[in-house]
């Protein structure tokens, strides 16, 4: 191991061999106990706050992600001198290309340099350098340095440190501070697989089916009955569409339809299980007292939601959407089904099939939301609604009562 020159008198008197003890100190919390604390900024909190506690002058720190995440490219873990807690920003695609985030140090790393530092307190204001060191300097720091943390398969990612020391960090703190990276590296590089393979699973699964497989469900057959309010939705005319529309054009069109649906399913505690096409498939899981009621809601806000939109799609000369829902409750089989290597979390069960029923029943009776009457009472909103009458479902021995909203 590298031995490290006495701190500067004005950090702290203390005899040479007392660093290396401080740095196996630190060293030894990394590798052998943070292995219970899960989030990655918990563990950059209490390693600068260690690091002061041993006199290495760190008064900011960051660490910056770049992530598989469908809205977000990238996250930023901050901490700065008296922070409890770190602060936690996402950046949007496309901030790559601007010209903040190219003249940045943050880029200058993720394009290949192996270290970034600079005596903040050298540098004048405005004499070409980043604006990003004149905020530094007005924080009172005066020295910044920044290097690559290399995860798997040269998947880079970047930690930060700065000092508010006269002087910035002595050769002492620099080289006590790169020896951590290979720790602090792995440490990190763990827990961002966790989150990354959470996201993930989040981003094809959805929320409770992704905790499901995580926790372990992950056998053919594995599941549970649970009681869900079911919405089934489908585009109409898409097959005409596709077929005369560009690719790309059809692809934002079906995006856009699925952002006017699923962000209220969403917003109202719905669970979206599957994207079939141009189709979807939701449920409202009735252990939620109010998930008759956040369904209806949820309907009522995609409406207006798709209006906009079909009035868009009429200045730019487009084809205005329709659609088809089926709305139904019950007990459902919730877990995997597939074949022995590829699996599906799903649900299925009658109530399912009748929830689709309704659906394909709205192109013939011409209304875009059916409800069925078990629906209907168990969200005790027949007030609300008109009733159809009773139809005969396909593959259903009863008829089934059938409701829309009034005026539609």
């Amino acid at each position: 191991m590298q031995s490290f020159p006495s701190p500067t008198p004005d950090l702290r008197d203390e005899s040479e061999p007392a660093w290396p003890r401080q740095r196996t100190k630190i060293l030894d919390w990394l590798v052998k106990e943070t292995r219970d604390e899960r989030f990655i900024d918990n563990i950059l909190v209490q390693l600068c706050e260690r690091l002061r506690d041993e006199g290495v002058p760190v008064a900011r720190a960051t660490m910056h992600f770049r992530t598989h995440h469908p809205q977000w490219l990238g996250a930023r873990i901050l901490w700065s001198t008296g922070l409890k807690e770190a602060k936690i920003a996402t950046f949007g695609y496309g901030i790559e290309n601007t010209p903040q985030f190219l003249k940045s140090p943050v880029n200058e790393i993720f394009s290949g340099a192996r270290e970034v530092r600079k005596n903040l307190a050298t540098m004048r204001e405005g004499d070409g350098h980043h604006e990003f060191y004149d905020e530094l300097r007005q924080e009172g720091l005066t020295e910044y340095i920044a290097w690559p943390m290399e995860h798997t398969l040269g998947k880079r990612h970047i930690v930060t440190f700065g000092s508010d020391r006269p002087g910035g960090f002595t050769d002492a703190h620099v080289g006590m501070l790169e020896d951590l990276l290979p720790a602090l590296t792995l440490v990190t590089e763990i827990r961002l697989k966790n989150i990354l393979a959470r996201t993930l699973l989040q981003t094809y699964v959805g929320p409770h089916a992704s905790e499901q497989i995580l926790a372990g469900a992950t056998t053919r057959g594995s599941g549970a009955t649970v009681g869900a309010a079911i919405l089934i939705c489908d585009l109409r005319d898409f097959t005409t569409i596709s077929d005369h529309w560009p690719r790309d054009d059809v692809i934002e069109l079906l995006n856009a339809y699925f952002d006017a649906m699923s962000e209220p399913i969403e917003r109202h505690g719905g669970e979206i299980l599957k994207f079939m096409g141009d189709g979807m498939l939701a449920i409202f899981p009735l252990t939620n007292p109010t998930a008759c009621a956040d369904l209806l809601s949820a309907i009522k806000e995609a409406e207006v939601a798709i209006a906009a939109l079909n009035e868009q799609n009429s200045k730019d000369g487009r084809e205005v959407l329709r659609y088809g829902i089926g709305v139904h409750v019950g007990d459902v089989m919730y877990g995997n089904i597939g074949s022995r290597r590829r699996l599906d979390f799903t649900v299925i069960g009658p109530a399912v099939n009748v929830a689709s029923r309704l659906e394909s029943l709205t192109k013939e009776i011409k209304r875009p939301v059916l409800l069925s009457g078990a629906f209907v009472e168990m969200a005790s909103c027949q007030a609300d609604m008109e009733s159809l009458g009773s139809f005969p479902l396909r593959g259903l021995g009863q008829p089934v009562d059938v409701f829309a909203f009034p005026n539609e």
